[in-house]
């Protein structure tokens, strides 16, 4: 029979410096110790036989005889379980908090005390047994965790949470000895005063450290779950896979980059020209809430449009004299030049969305087409998925619907490699595409001579409600012409639904392009000769403004009708349990039109990021609504791997490019309106730099390398020629590099396969 242990805490008085912390020899000394302790239990019962052994059901103790049909474990195999922590922490609390008390006492005391490994056997603390049986006259767990909070009160806030913090016990424990250990009526031996209470500046300090530390913990746990999509992301992909999660993903994507580009155009452009705001109009435009839809009325005349900004140097003496070009030399603030703040601001801001992009793009790449991925991605999505963290129920169903989803798409795609088209198929393919492709073409030259045809008759009419009939045109047809190509792609039979949404989105993309260049050619073509005397900037800036709204509404109109209402009808009407599927292609091309109206329109309307905020921030969840309760996961699933590095190549090299040209168009060639804006004196709108470079070169030599910089970066087109063959040289170097990473992995590869056959010959 097992006798019962005895846990004797020897620990001799000794006196010696108080105050000093813990040196990190002292430390690991303790986990040393405990953690040989542990081994050389775990060790025992192993060779003993008696850790997986049953308790008697009426005695304290193990018994020796298995019984019957009981598995047998060899002895390696009984160490590798005891050794697990489910069976050796879970059982040596009352260890682990002799220990430590132990340790408080050597640290308070600066005693010397012997290893655990160098005591006896009957000394040490016994982890045999789920019962930790002690001699109830020494000490019970309680006793010990009373001595252990007294030990802990007595030494500096510092080391006491330092012990705390590195012992080996469960939270909840931990949580205990840290909010008994801090008691008023505990008494800090290490920073007492001669009264022996706290110092009110210790108390203060160590409150508001508290204080500020929870303030932190709450402003980052807030902003943590205001993000939309904080669960709900897990739950999209788990319920409806990939190829729709990367819908959002992209969404989430878009609604960064427009919070990167907002930020320096309120720090630079719009905070500064409100805090020296011009003269209100006369009479004052009232509101009607027409202009809601319009972007007119009262918001012709605020931050929201290119007009409102000023073309003088702002300063504060330079109140009275806004019209003119510059401050009086006299003025004791430092001058801001808006013309040159203006267009440099909106530079910075494209070259910072330039570089993300890339950034972006170059990342998801690299994830997407991965050098050496596995091909055992079936085995490692069975056994390696499972996150062990999850705890709660929640949590784990969406992790046991993601886990599914994805074996599905991996089954889909080999099945779809095991099963190839024949010939006479591929044929019937190839002609449905072919008429596919005709009619496609067909529909876009129509629709693009539509939107030209009605923005000329526009031209002659269009006040009020009527400038709201060529956006409503515009989104009719691109939303009648996206239906129509889903519709085809899904006539074509594809073998795969990726080829398939793919061929969707590159038939609506070119329809999009054609459309947005025919109005790029009406607003800087036709427009600004008609409006040559007005300022047909701020029009430009209102018309985005009005296809950013109706576009908006048509996506709730599509959400609305093409998902709910025909969910009603085949649930009332058909009786049918079938739902619509979430279009992925046309979701994603209207978020792609909506993020380059904001690029197209960012020089006229610096306030349009924040528009596309809100827009993305409610379609979020309007979507996220309308797929729970009206769509259904793929018919046909498929695995969505490379989706998103498409999404952000579309976004960047048709919709970025074509952004930016038409923006440089606006800024070398256009003239500027001459009642309005930073730049109603100039030719152009570059002519701010030149004009800013020349008063730098007669200021004197202070600034003469800024005009020189400035004739190198920017004038100079060898310096362009030079930059863009560097990066031509790094971006084929990269390639070069990468290719060579996938030649030598598969020679490893091979090797590996080599050895195999070698090893299974030899055998």
């Amino acid at each position: 029979m097992a006798q019962p242990l005895t846990l004797v805490l020897n620990v001799p008085e000794t006196t010696g410096d108080e105050d000093l912390e813990p040196s990190p020899y002292e430390e690991s000394e303790v986990h040393d110790s405990f953690h040989r302790l542990i081994q050389e239990q775990s060790l025992l019962v192993a060779e003993e036989g008696l850790e997986l052994l049953p308790l008697a059901p009426d005695r304290g103790y193990q018994t020796l005889p298995r019984p019957e049909g009981a598995p047998t474990h060899s002895t390696a195999t009984l160490r590798i379980l005891a050794s697990m922590p489910s069976r050796t922490i879970g059982r040596s609390r009352g260890a682990i908090i002799s220990e430590y008390y132990n340790r408080t006492v050597k640290l308070r005391r600066r005693s010397s005390r012997p290893l655990l490994g160098n005591m006896v056997r009957c000394a040490r603390p016994s982890l045999r047994l789920y019962d930790l049986e002690l001699d109830h006259t020494i000490l019970e767990e309680d006793e010990k965790r009373s001595l252990l909070v007294k030990e802990l009160q007595g030494l500096s806030v510092a080391q006491r949470d330092h012990m705390v913090r590195n012992m080996p016990l469960s939270l909840g424990e931990k949580r205990w000895l840290r909010e008994n250990s801090w008691s008023p009526k505990g008494k800090r031996r290490g920073q007492q005063d001669r009264g022996g209470a706290f110092s009110c500046s210790s108390r203060l300090r160590y409150s508001c450290i508290l204080a500020l530390h929870s303030l932190g913990l709450v402003l980052v746990s807030g902003l943590y779950a205001a993000r939309p999509w904080r669960y709900a992301l897990k739950q999209i992909g788990g319920q409806f896979g990939s190829s729709v999660l990367s819908y959002f993903i992209f969404l989430k994507t878009l609604l960064a980059f427009n919070v990167l580009m907002l930020l320096p155009l309120l720090g630079f452009l719009v905070g500064v020209q409100a805090a020296f705001p011009p003269d209100p109009p006369d009479p004052v435009p009232t509101c009607s809430g027409l202009e809601l839809l319009t972007g007119r009325g009262c918001f012709t005349h605020t931050v929201m449009y290119y007009g409102y900004y000023s073309n003088s140097t702002l300063s504060q003496s330079c109140d009275s004299s806004r019209d003119s070009g510059r401050c009086s030399p006299g003025s004791g603030s430092l001058p801001y030049n808006m013309p040159l703040a203006y267009l440099f601001t909106v530079g910075a801001a494209f070259f910072i969305t330039c570089i993300t992009l890339v950034y972006s793009m170059s990342h998801s790449f690299g994830e997407s087409y991965r050098v050496g991925s596995t091909k055992g991605i079936h085995a490692l999505t069975v056994f390696c998925s499972w996150d062990y963290k999850v705890t709660q129920k929640r949590a784990s169903r969406v992790q046991q619907d993601s886990i599914c989803t994805q074996l599905k798409e991996l089954l889909a795609v080999w099945q779809l490699q095991k099963h190839p088209r024949s010939a006479c198929g591929q044929l019937w393919q190839a002609a449905m595409l072919a008429l596919g492709g005709l009619l496609c073409l067909g529909t876009t030259v129509g629709c693009a001579a539509a939107v030209f045809t009605f923005s000329e008759v526009m031209m002659q009419r269009g006040q009020g409600v009527e400038l709201l009939a060529l956006p409503l045109v515009v989104s009719a047809l691109n939303l009648g012409a996206s239906y129509l190509f889903c519709g085809l792609a899904t006539l074509e039979r594809h073998d795969s639904p990726v080829l398939e949404v793919y061929m969707a989105i590159c038939r609506s993309l070119i329809l999009k392009t054609a459309v947005l260049g025919v109005l790029c050619y009406h607003w800087l073509g036709r427009r600004v000769a008609t409006l040559q005397d007005g300022c047909w900037e701020n029009f430009v800036g209102q018309e985005l403004y009005r296809f950013l709204v109706v576009d908006f509404i048509f996506t709730l109109l599509d959400s609305l009708f093409g998902e709910l209402v025909w969910r009603l009808i085949s649930e009332k009407k058909l009786k049918r349990r079938q739902k619509p599927e979430f279009d992925i292609a046309r979701n994603v091309l209207d978020l792609i039109y909506g993020q380059t109206l904001t690029w197209l329109g960012v020089l006229f309307s610096p306030l349009l990021p924040a528009v596309q905020i809100l827009r993305l921030l409610f379609l979020f969840y309007v979507k996220k609504a309308s797929l729970m309760a009206n769509c259904q996961a793929p018919r046909r699933p498929w695995l969505a791997s490379h989706m998103s590095t498409v999404f952000l190549t579309l976004l960047c090299f048709p919709s970025f490019l074509g952004a930016a040209v038409f923006l440089c168009y606006a800024v070398w060639q256009v003239k500027p309106s001459s009642t309005c804006g930073p730049f109603r004196t100039l030719n152009t709108m570059y002519e701010a730099g030149t004009v800013w470079v020349r008063r730098l070169e007669h200021a004197g030599s202070r600034g003469s390398w800024l005009p020189w910089l400035h004739h190198l970066l920017v004038e100079n087109t060898f310096f362009l020629f030079l930059v863009s063959a560097l990066l031509l040289a790094v971006i084929y170097l990269n390639i070069q590099v990468v290719k060579g990473q996938r030649k030598v992995i598969c020679l490893l590869k091979e090797q590996i396969r080599n050895e195999t056959k070698t090893q299974q010959l030899q055998g």
